[in-house]
């Protein structure tokens, strides 16, 4: 019996929990689309030209640093494949493992990238392409295909706890549905 009611008080906390997220959502616009994310997620200046938009997401408890969140969208369509190979190749080989799905949204089809190992996180400006090694990472990006507008790339990068504690807000925020999304196989 008490078995029960400790899974039962379990229940409950995680059902309030998740209820008070979704009460918590704001819109976000950027560029042609409204994101729906958490207030908890602060919206900063993009510290490159090339982003539309980007948030810091707050640490996973026992993570050290936010996760960040940045969008992009260059007109046009661009290649799903290049892109996907790009960011699964932005972590080491060794300990990679990575999942490819695909999904539709009320904005439109999407493919999800999902890669936990060690990030080659860049550091400094861009153009000298130097990394850092950060252990124990995660990275989910979706290229969302806009009809009509192109394609918006989301790309949250992050320590594993926080990134994994975030990943149902992520889905949300551009109306993703994991339980929805099918294997997608390389081009």
């Amino acid at each position: 019996m008490l078995t029960r009611i400790a899974i039962t008080s379990a229940f409950v906390l995680i059902a309030s929990t998740t209820i008070f997220a979704a009460d918590d959502l704001q819109d976000a616009k950027v560029g042609d689309i409204t994101l729906k994310t958490p207030a908890s997620w602060k919206q900063s200046e993009p510290t490159s030209s090339l982003r539309l938009a980007q948030f810091e997401i707050p640490a996973a408890e026992g993570d050290k640093e936010p996760a960040e969140l940045a969008i992009f969208s260059f007109g046009g369509g661009g290649g799903k494949q290049a892109n996907v190979d790009r960011w699964i190749d932005q972590f080491y080989a060794e300990g990679r493992k990575s999942k490819v799905t695909s999904g539709k949204s009320a904005l439109g089809e999407y493919v999800m990238v999902d890669v936990t190992g060690t990030y080659k996180k860049p550091v400094g400006p861009p153009i000298l392409r130097k990394t850092e090694a950060q252990e124990n990472a995660r990275m989910l990006a979706a290229i969302l295909a806009i009809e009509g507008k192109g394609n918006y790339f989301l790309k949250m990068t992050g320590e594993n706890a926080t990134v994994t504690a975030a990943a149902a807000a992520f889905r949300t925020s551009f109306g993703g549905n994991e339980a929805e999304e099918k294997a997608l196989a390389p081009e």
